[in-house]
């Protein structure tokens, strides 16, 4: 397209000490994820510092950037802390935060989760079923998409296979989604990582519901278009009838950004439809028109 049309990239860590809090539950997405990592080194020893990581941003012309907080300490003994994202975001107004809670701690889930959104000013909660060991379905988790609505704000929801050898691939199964969908309509979601194996039951739950969207995070775009991939179906759909619910993402540093925005703009789809997934999607679904 080479307009230089601003993008919207929803999954990103900052490199700042607050996100670099991790688990070794996560140690095996090292390796799915080195090959991926390799080619994103030279774009990361580039943005080591907080300000040519906002450098290549504005070099990409990015209007805005997701950054998600954590919160498995019941199952995993850690957080990324809401207060980090919050300010985070208050020092980088381009910045969106979601806010993490544990719904393994009931009522102070809730509490947290509130005063994420009232007082520190985040815009959205970041649910990683699978590091909770939780099905999305999971009746803990039906008081926070409660509260979500309440509050006017949208979830993300880890919708994918994970990599983690610690915790059960089915956590995160399209169809627990959609019986969430049945007795939420009214919740704003986004599903990421893009229901890889279940591909297809994702795009007919995205299909079925109008409030649920899909990110991209952290799968690379080119491999949409390869045959037997299984992400064909988001080629497919996503430039038809899900055209207006695909969304960018990168989950950066695990992809690297101006080669993922490349590939998007090399995928046999419409030009409108680049325009859409690259920034329009997400501008609605996080109501920032």
């Amino acid at each position: 397209m080479g307009d230089g049309l601003p993008i919207i990239d929803f999954s990103s860590r900052p490199p700042t000490p607050g996100f670099a809090v991790t688990g070794a539950h996560l140690d095996n997405y090292r390796r799915v994820y080195a090959a991926s990592e390799r080619a994103a080194g030279d774009e990361r020893q580039a943005t080591q510092s907080v300000e040519s990581y906002l450098a290549m941003y504005q070099a990409l012309n990015a209007r805005h950037i997701v950054i998600k907080a954590r919160d498995v300490e019941t199952t995993f003994g850690f957080r990324v802390r809401n207060e980090d994202a919050a300010e985070f975001c208050r020092q980088h107004p381009k910045f969106i935060g979601f806010a993490g809670v544990d719904p393994h701690k009931g009522m102070t889930a809730l509490r947290e989760l509130e005063h994420a959104v009232k007082e520190l000013g985040l815009r959205g909660l970041n649910l990683q079923c699978f590091e909770h060991k939780l099905r999305i379905n999971d009746p803990k988790m039906y008081p926070l998409y409660a509260k979500c609505i309440e509050l006017d704000i949208p979830v993300n929801i880890h919708c994918s296979v994970n990599f983690s050898a610690d915790t059960s691939m089915d956590y995160g199964k399209p169809a627990f989604l959609d019986e969430v969908m049945v007795h939420f309509p009214e919740l704003r979601v986004c599903a990421a990582p893009p229901g890889w194996p279940w591909v297809h039951e994702l795009v007919a739950v995205a299909w079925r519901h109008p409030n649920v969207w899909i990110s991209l995070a952290p799968v690379r775009p080119k491999y949409l278009a390869v045959a037997n991939s299984g992400y064909e179906g988001l080629l497919t759909y996503g430039d038809t009838v899900l055209q207006d619910r695909i969304i960018f993402g990168t989950s950066y540093p695990l992809l690297p950004v101006e080669r993922s925005i490349a590939e998007i703009e090399a995928l046999p789809i419409k030009d409108a439809s680049k325009r859409k997934w690259l920034h329009d999607n997400a501008a609605r679904f996080l109501r920032v028109e």
